[in-house]
């Protein structure tokens, strides 16, 4: 069982305070690294990835030997679960700066952008979930339903990868924004606007951060209910999240070369949110009719677990065979 008190402080108005002020003061670092533009090295990233792995790790840790294991595992399950989600959000974030050419040395200026933005809007999110959650009972079997189109799709766009192209000019974002404010031919290092024939103007990074957080909204509708289809603390939600948004940037570097391996992650992704969804009809409508089984976090962390696992290793086997083939036709 867990203490009654500390189940009550884990939503206190203190460790929200403390936890935000965390997640300000590691973006406030990340601001510093990133002020003097350069091309990141995979020590650099590897070291920083760590760190960020390493914190939620040990944050976990602490949340179990404070408030018990069911909180522990809801923490590790959702911070799985979002962390799985920001490796496939990076691959769209690679197709967006690839596309807007961003020059290697501002990548990460831009990335730290869009997170910054990926986290308020999820903040937002987080706290429009919980109202819902507390006041309607139908806004699980809402999210379920989110969840269980979301994965259809991620099938869809898995199996049709052709429709991953991304032209930035017919971006709606780009779009609206070019209607009111011109654009520079070229990038002008990392500054966002010029003046140039006496007027005010925007550069091409400028547009790829725009792309980057009109993007980050998408993200939130799915990740949100995702986690919350894990546990319904709002404070656990919020800090998987961060933790899971923290080290995107360091992770982008590290993964660039390796996501284009991970061919089976899109099914794996599709299961996990089919699998999430799936658990918040039957929540749902466990509360109309009793006789509907639930499932428990243990369980859910489980069947994430060896979903990624089962697609990772698919992945690999994938790519050896496909190198082998390689070296029979050459």
């Amino acid at each position: 069982m867990t203490n009654p008190v500390l189940e009550i402080a884990i939503g206190s108005p203190e460790l929200w305070a403390i936890s935000i002020a965390g997640v300000l003061v590691l973006f406030g670092l990340d601001f510093l690294i990133t002020r003097k533009p350069h091309e990141v090295s995979m020590k650099e990233a590897l070291g920083w990835s760590a760190f960020y792995i390493a914190l939620p790790l040990s944050f976990g840790v602490w949340i179990w030997q404070a408030f018990g294991s069911e909180r522990g595992l809801e923490f590790y399950a959702g911070y799985l679960v979002e962390k799985s989600l920001s490796v496939d959000n990076l691959f769209v974030f690679m197709l967006l700066l690839s596309s807007f050419a961003v020059p290697r040395e501002l990548q990460q200026r831009v990335l730290l952008i869009g997170v910054a933005g990926a986290l308020v809007l999820r903040g937002v999110f987080i706290a429009l979930g919980a109202a819902m959650l507390a006041n309607f009972a139908w806004t699980f079997l809402l999210f379920g339903l989110i969840l269980l189109v979301t994965a259809v799709k991620v099938l869809r766009d898995t199996l049709n990868p052709s429709e991953h192209e991304i032209h930035p000019n017919d971006l709606p974002i780009v779009k609206i924004v070019r209607r009111f404010w011109p654009v520079t031919d070229g990038y002008r290092g990392p500054r966002m606007s010029v003046q140039e024939d006496g007027r005010r103007a925007l550069t091409p990074l400028a547009l790829a951060t725009l792309a980057i957080l009109g993007t980050d909204v998408v993200f939130a509708v799915d990740s949100v209910p995702a986690v919350y289809g894990i546990t319904g603390d709002p404070y656990l939600v919020f800090v998987t999240n961060a933790f899971a948004l923290l080290g995107l940037r360091a992770l982008y570097f590290v993964l660039e070369g390796a996501l284009g391996a991970l061919v089976h992650l899109g099914y794996g992704l599709a299961a996990i949110l089919a699998f999430i969804g799936a658990k918040l009809v039957m929540h749902w409508a466990h509360g109309v009719w009793s006789w509907v089984p639930e499932v428990d976090t243990l369980f859910s962390l489980g069947v994430i677990v060896a979903i990624l696992a089962i697609v990772i290793t698919t992945s690999l086997i994938s790519n050896r065979r496909s190198r082998a083939a390689s070296g029979v036709a050459e």
